[in-house]
């Protein structure tokens, strides 16, 4: 008899009755794929009955004021950074999935912790890429001693939990969830229903014998590969790395994280050793800064608790052609044409027949409106080909009558400013409560984009 089949989107996992050719779900077209469904195991009507019959206790319901609370076990990992995104380090028995691009540094990331994470735990790290003799080699290259650390090559999700149970790690990597499959399963290694199994699996062993488990896991640009978009809703954390492989930074992001605040990240570079920290990375983003060279404007954003600054650099020449190039590299491409609009409608500046190009510098990408003053600066600078004064940043949100309004955290960010030797700030007028200027900062306070314009320009 034919196996009967199902039908699931690779972007949000939905499952279907049959093949169609857009997601109703999260409106993705081209995909659906076929995938064979999984034998149901039959069950007891009485889940008390099937529970007395194994002899396993049957959970019942509990009061809330009867539960006992206690505050999660953190360790830290030896990374401040990667501590910070987690909400302060690791937690024992959580389940973390570090997903990006092939080759961004997962894999260098979770095998430079296992140094310090060997000092006082046992570490397992379960590889179905290379082999052992592989990830020696990257090992002695990244110096990672590997005192306490075990290594496993190994695709078969049976062996690598009969591994787990006879070497009783601390620390479980899995690098990476695309290679593991169950063989009990008829559908291919990296299919949606391989890898929420397997997925399944590792938080079952988190959870149950308190083991903290980190997953790796590979997705393109759309995130549309079978992966870290499809296990989201399933574990504790989801980290994600950022950056562009020929560039030196790494941004490392949590979208997701039930110990701590998902508005952190930590800020890496690249180097021949593997991934060096960057604790100050507006000093890092903001190096090589030109000066006195029209189309650039720094401004302060918020990632979590701490303030970055970032260069926003902008290029604007008349255009050949009958539709204007438009393009955005590190900033929203529909707040960009935005603010080209409010540029032109309410600055005066006649920016509609030219080409516009907006950069982020660093592999940034800017979200906050806070940045929009900037980016309106960078624009008209390149625009009249006068540039902005090189001690100045500019933070606000512009509206589309072109007036300036305020943004939270305004003080911090104003001290970090000062702090990286900046002698005048681009603020809105009108701010809610008073504000006191840092030392050596001079405040320019502005009502719209004319003003700013007229002020600088």
């Amino acid at each position: 008899m034919k196996a009967k089949t199902l039908f699931y989107c690779t972007q949000c996992g939905n499952e279907l009755p049959k093949w169609q050719g857009k997601c109703p779900a999260c409106g993705a077209w081209n995909t659906i794929v076929e995938q064979p469904q999984e034998r149901s195991v039959k069950k007891s009507a009485s889940p008390a009955g099937r529970g007395s019959a194994l002899g396993v206790a049957v959970n019942r319901p509990k009061a809330m004021k009867e539960i006992e609370t206690t505050d999660e076990l953190r360790f830290s990992t030896g990374m401040g950074e990667l501590d910070l995104v987690l909400g302060g380090g690791a937690v024992k028995g959580s389940l973390v999935l570090v997903g990006g691009a092939p080759g961004i540094g997962k894999s260098t990331l979770m095998l430079q912790i296992c140094d310090n994470l060997c000092r006082f735990a046992k570490v397992l790290y379960v590889s179905g890429e290379e082999s052992e003799r592989q990830i020696k080699l990257r090992a002695e290259r990244l110096k990672v001693s590997g005192q306490g650390l075990y290594l496993l090559a190994e695709t078969n999700l049976e062996n690598l939990v009969d591994a787990v149970h006879e070497q009783q790690p601390d620390v479980l990597i899995v690098d990476s969830i695309q290679t593991l499959y169950h063989p009990d399963s008829t559908s291919p290694p990296g299919s949606i229903s391989q890898v929420k199994e397997c997925t399944m699996a590792l938080m079952q062993l988190a959870k149950g014998e308190g083991v903290t488990v980190f997953v790796i896991g590979h997705v393109n640009k759309e995130g549309s590969i079978a992966g870290p978009k499809v296990l989201e809703h399933m574990v504790d954390c989801v980290l994600y790395f950022e950056g562009e492989r020929h560039m030196a930074y790494r941004i490392l992001r949590a979208a997701k994280n039930r110990f701590g605040a998902t508005n952190e990240i930590g800020v890496f570079e690249m180097a021949d050793e593997g991934l060096a920290e960057v604790p100050n990375p507006s000093e890092a983003l903001l190096a090589g800064r030109p000066q006195d060279a029209p189309g650039t404007c720094v401004t302060c954003v918020m990632e979590g608790v701490r303030p970055v600054l970032a260069e926003i650099q902008a290029l604007v020449v008349p255009s050949s052609l009958g539709n204007p190039r438009r393009v955005s590299n590190g900033f929203d491409y529909s707040r960009s044409m935005l603010l080209l609009a409010v540029l032109e409608k309410r600055g005066g500046l006649l920016v509609g027949n030219c080409d516009a190009y907006l950069n982020v510098i660093g592999g940034l990408y800017l979200d906050e409106p806070a940045a929009d003053l900037a980016a309106v600066l960078a624009l008209a600078s390149s625009f009249r080909d006068k540039p902005v004064p090189h001690d100045l940043a500019a933070i606000g949100e512009v509206g589309l009558t072109g007036e300036l309004r305020t943004v939270n955290a305004l003080g911090q960010r104003l001290a970090e400013v000062q702090r990286l030797g900046f002698t005048k700030c681009l603020i809105p007028k009108r701010i809610q409560g008073k504000l006191a200027a840092p030392e050596g900062l001079e405040l320019i306070r502005v009502a719209n984009i004319r003003e700013a314009l007229a002020a600088l320009l």
